[in-house]
């Protein structure tokens, strides 16, 4: 059956539209998408009648042109597939289609070998192998690289014909790092793949620099009503000349980059260079050093990093100390795994004694991004407690919330799910300080109240206060045995610093204030050292006191409570939050 030119326009339009799930489409909105189409492409400016739309869908649906394609109707009036991975262009070869492509492959080698058509090559032996897979059923003779779960190649075409007719524009673009997607017109250039994934280049307006957007963040194209910005600045034929990937800094010459690489290796990077700039400075006995000229981006240090220990940075020194500095950081996530024999020997410990000790819970970067973090949000507000000197920060969470994806790492969230053995949630978090200029003394006490988001009469909970708001209240006994406190220590801590003293084998019961005097004359306590980046389990009833630091240094703590216990129907923690 011939499909004729306009025909395959709106075939290939109601595709796109059926396959973006970001979007209801009625039969109208089909009818409107189709008429614009043709319009863009051929010129037609009548539009597209409702029959034809409605025969287009039949025959979609049907065998006749081999797309079955499972169309269907939704509240009886919004049309999409019902498969969210169909598309007519994943539909097999047909014998015609193969019989074409077998044409154009001859055609293609006999300009194979010609200077002019370099990039040819392996070309034609991938067509080739493609047409034979398809005609004979078999394998495939050559494997190519590829990721079949890849976002963002359905955008490729709408944006190759934006950028060959000149077209503003209107991207959904969602960045990795960014909660939500935004909404902005685009002018594009050009595209580029790198290691199987695909790039778009252009600008936003002309007067800002040029943005590389990652096809897989994004969500939707549609076509801007804004005129088309030329490219009146890329060269895209060197604007990727001085970088290895896709990180360009339009403003940063390149530089000289020296790398030794061992001699098991150095055969690879000689054979397949790292880039076009590559030449071998010296050969020695045990290796290579080779040169680069490319800007210090991304991309590089991946290159550089994906070699491990065979291969080592000699110069710049900058380039050179960010590697080894991503190297040790790697090695202590190896280095300060929790493993289970741990995690067994402290639980027990606690049970028994009311206090453990866990080193090497979080690497040296994740407390160097907590203290950021806090030291950001504190530099921003006035509403913490402290002047010069920050010393408290009670609701942490609540008060400085992106806090929780660096502190809830993958150790403590296995010590909760794993080592309290129930389902635990956090019901308190504090940010402590002992800063030099806000020192003070605790004395010996255990930790009995808990925080409510409001005072309700309950049977068992007794003692309530109201301290600026912050309500708190004693519990029955249950809920301070079921009690878990974790110490998130951010600094070295000793007696010297403020670490904590504790009493071992306190945290059976409620003490009344003469036998906490009285333990605290008779009974040996303990002073609990921990390490930076270490955590010190304690049961909250364990007797516990601090001294104030004596040698001028931060004893900073991250105070968490978990509890698996829920709260009498009307009571509810203050900072209940799910690991």
């Amino acid at each position: 059956m011939p499909v004729n030119r306009n025909a395959l326009i709106r075939f290939r339009t109601i595709d796109n539209c059926l396959r973006n799930r970001y979007r209801t489409w009625t039969l109208e909105d089909l009818i409107e998408a189709c008429s614009e189409a043709l319009y863009e492409y051929e010129g037609i400016d009548k539009g597209v009648s409702r029959r034809s739309v409605q025969m287009d869908l039949q025959l979609m649906r049907s065998d006749k042109l081999g797309y079955n394609a499972p169309i269907v109707v939704v509240d009886k009036k919004y049309y999409t597939y019902e498969d969210p991975e169909y598309s007519i262009t994943n539909i097999p070869l047909t014998d015609q289609d193969l019989g074409k492509l077998t044409e154009v492959v001859e055609i293609l080698r006999q300009f194979k070998g010609f200077t002019h058509f370099n990039e040819l090559n392996g070309m034609v032996q991938k067509l080739e192998d493609r047409i034979h897979t398809a005609k004979t059923k078999q394998a495939p003779i050559i494997d190519l690289e590829k990721n079949e779960h890849l976002k963002g190649l359905e955008h490729i075409d709408v944006l190759y014909q934006a950028i060959l007719r000149k077209k503003a524009i209107t991207l959904s673009y969602q960045s990795f790092r960014a909660r939500e997607a935004s909404s902005f017109n685009f002018h594009p250039y050009f595209l580029k793949e790198f290691r199987n994934r695909w790039f778009l280049i252009g600008i936003k307006k002309a007067s800002q620099p040029v943005l590389t957007l990652a096809l897989d963040r994004i969500i939707t194209v549609e076509e801007a009503m804004v005129p088309y910005l030329d490219n009146s600045s890329i060269n895209v034929e060197s604007f990727f000349k001085d970088v290895i990937g896709v990180t360009v800094n339009v403003n940063e010459p390149p530089q000289t980059v020296e790398l030794y690489v061992n001699a098991d290796n150095a055969p690879y990077v000689l054979t397949k260079p790292l880039h076009h700039s590559q030449k071998m400075l010296e050969r020695t006995g045990n290796g290579v050093i080779i040169q680069l000229e490319v800007q210090l981006n991304f991309e590089l240090e991946r290159e550089i990093l994906g070699f491990g220990d065979c291969i080592k940075v000699l110069k710049p020194e900058r380039l050179k100390r960010r590697i080894q500095e991503k190297m040790k950081n790697a090695a202590e996530l190896y280095e300060k795994e929790l493993r289970l024999i741990e995690l067994e020997s402290s639980k027990k410990k606690l049970l028994r004694t009311g206090t453990a000790i866990l080193d090497g819970m979080y690497t040296q970067k994740e407390v160097g991004k907590m203290l950021s973090i806090i030291n950001r949000a504190t530099d921003d507000s006035n509403r913490f407690q402290g002047t010069e000197d920050l010393f408290s920060i009670r609701n942490l969470l609540q008060e400085i919330p992106n806090l929780k994806s660096v502190l809830f790492n993958q150790n403590l969230r296995s010590l909760v799910n794993e080592g309290f053995g129930e389902d635990y949630f956090l019901t308190k978090a504090i940010y402590f300080d002992k800063p030099p200029k806000s020192n003070w003394y605790v004395t010996w006490h255990q930790d009995v109240p808990i925080n409510v988001k409001k005072k309700v009469d309950t049977d068992g909970f007794r003692g309530w206060t109201n301290k600026a708001g912050l309500i708190s209240v004693i519990p029955p006994l249950d809920y301070l045995h079921k009690a878990i406190t974790v110490r998130v220590h951010l600094d070295d801590t000793d007696e010297k610093n403020g670490a904590l003293r504790v009493i071992p084998k306190t945290h059976f019961t409620a003490l009344s204030h003469e036998e906490i005097s009285n333990l605290r004359e008779t009974t040996e306590s303990k002073c609990c050292k921990v390490l930076k980046g270490g955590v010190h389990l304690m049961k909250p009833l364990t007797l516990h006191s601090s001294s104030k630091t004596v040698n001028e240094k931060h004893r900073r703590v991250i105070h968490l409570e978990f509890n698996c216990l829920d709260l009498p129907e009307g009571l509810e923690w203050l900072e209940r939050e799910d690991i």
